[in-house]
């Protein structure tokens, strides 16, 4: 009899992910061009670090372009544009073997309609990725992860313009054919599914340039699902062993109760969470999609052509990130943010359940559904802390998170499910995405620096450093704690 593994597979890819927005810095230099997350502000109040980057309108778009008292970390990250040879070196020294980054759309086009791309943009990138290989890690590139141009978003109004699809697949091709002989892994879009919290981040949409903001959303995630498409088409003819994955945020939410109302519930808003992923990694467009645009007053144009590019041109693989789970109750299926506490599982500060399980829940049914390798692309959880007198931090709580989730990852295995990687998300302390702090802290490194920019910039080994390297280099088998 045939029995499924128990242990991870050779040539597994211990990882770590990053975006270039929220690392690199030198936000104006070499040519580069404002994108949407150089407008995110600092947020010190934890109601508004729970909002994240829903919307923005002009007026918000002029007032941060206009303001010189603001905070904007995004604009100077931890610097690694210009210590990434440094930090590679370290993040090695922990036992990664792949490395997750993006190309920052506005320092390739500053504008993003451009006919030519910047040559110093792409040069540094030359430099990042040759650094990655020489550190024996594999480069896993995302081509949209919130660095849109900011003057598509102003002069075009991001992807609820259909012209947003040749600007993006000019991009994606200019990356295919400079890099296709260093990188074999692509995600084409960070996250796609995720239109709430990180709305203006994603579509570029200002809200108040738009009749129907809603509509102008699903309109735009039409037109970016064809990009996609049309970019693993250019791929396939470039070099068809590159390999190119689809990326959700694991949304799915459990229904708040046993009763029929509640699973209903959870069902159908989890369909909407599959939508992208049903496009993009079975071809075709799902019908539950159409009852969906059709019960919300939606009026999506979708042509025959677009239908037949998908049926022809799917991913190879899925990546997703996950973080925490949520319940729905039926009475708040539709609303924006349908999601509550799960009253069985704790959360942190952010309001964020810590639930390991619902990792081999989410891998399991992302197998079942697709039959493709899955890339865990981001997980870990944020923390406050300082370093302590030996210049270290005791960050225990991080390894017991971390170990947790991979424990559940080997379960699934088990359960038979393909897993390629997994990427702790921030292996070196970063910008947060949603609320723009440097504070809420997820790495194996520590940055010293603050949300206001104050620090000596170095960088320290937290505990979680030798822990990650003990399970990386032992693939998976050590998962013991560790004392410094």
């Amino acid at each position: 009899m045939r029995k499924n593994s128990k242990k991870f597979p050779k040539n597994f890819f211990w990882g770590g992910a990053v975006a270039a927005n929220q690392i690199e810095g030198a936000y104006l230099e070499d040519g580069k061009g404002l994108s949407v997350a150089d407008i995110n502000p600092f947020r010190d109040d934890i109601e508004k670090k729970k909002k994240g980057n829903k919307e923005m309108s002009m007026e918000e778009i002029n007032f941060a372009l206009q303001d010189k008292k603001g905070v904007y970390p995004k604009r100077e990250g931890i610097d690694f544009y210009h210590t990434f040879e440094e930090d590679l070196a370290l993040l090695k020294g922990c036992g990664i073997n792949s490395f997750r980054t993006s190309i920052s759309w506005a320092r390739i086009f500053p504008k993003g309609d451009e006919d030519l791309p910047n040559e110093r943009g792409l040069e540094f990138y030359d430099r990042l990725i040759d650094c990655i290989i020489k550190n024996g890690m594999e480069p896993v590139i995302t081509i949209s992860h919130y660095e849109m141009p900011l003057f598509l978003a102003t002069e075009y109004k991001g992807w609820s313009n259909p012209l947003m699809i040749n600007f993006f697949t000019k991009f994606a091709e200019v990356l295919f054919n400079r890099y296709q002989e260093k990188v074999k892994y692509w995600i084409l879009v960070n996250q796609m599914n995720l239109i709430t919290h990180e709305s203006f981040n994603h579509l570029g949409i200002p809200s108040d340039s738009v009749e129907n903001l809603r509509q102008a959303k699903y309109q735009g995630l039409h037109y970016e699902l064809v990009a996609c498409a049309k970019a693993i088409q250019i791929a396939r003819k470039i070099d068809a062993t590159m390999q190119i994955g689809e990326m959700s945020y694991y949304g799915n939410l459990y229904p708040a109760s046993s009763k029929s109302e509640d699973v209903l519930a959870a069902l159908k808003n989890n369909q909407m969470e599959y939508y992208y992923s049903d496009v993009l990694a079975r071809g075709i467009y799902p019908r539950y999609a159409y009852r969906f645009f059709e019960e919300n007053g939606l009026e999506i144009q979708i042509e025959e052509e677009d239908l037949e590019l998908f049926k022809e041109n799917t991913v190879d693989f899925l990546a997703f990130s996950y973080y925490y789970t949520g319940v729905i109750q039926a009475e708040n299926l539709g609303k924006e943010s349908p999601s509550s506490p799960n009253p069985h599982i704790q959360t942190n500060e952010w309001g964020w359940g810590i639930d390991p399980i619902g990792l081999r829940v989410a891998l399991n049914e992302y197998y079942d559904r697709y039959q493709l390798p899955l890339m865990i692309a981001e997980n870990g959880m944020g923390f406050y802390e300082e370093l302590d007198e030996n210049l270290t931090i005791d960050d225990s709580y991080r390894v017991e998170f971390l170990r947790q989730h991979i424990m559940q990852m080997k379960e699934a295995i088990y359960d038979g499910v393909e897993i390629i990687g997994y990427y702790p998300w921030g292996p070196i302390d970063l910008v947060s995405c949603s609320s723009s702090e440097r504070s809420k802290r997820y790495g194996f490194v520590y940055v010293d620096l603050d949300d206001y920019g104050n620090g000596t910039g170095k960088r320290y080994k937290k505990q979680s450093y030798n822990w990650y390297k003990q399970v990386a280099t032992s693939n998976g088998e050590n998962l013991s704690a560790i004392k410094i």
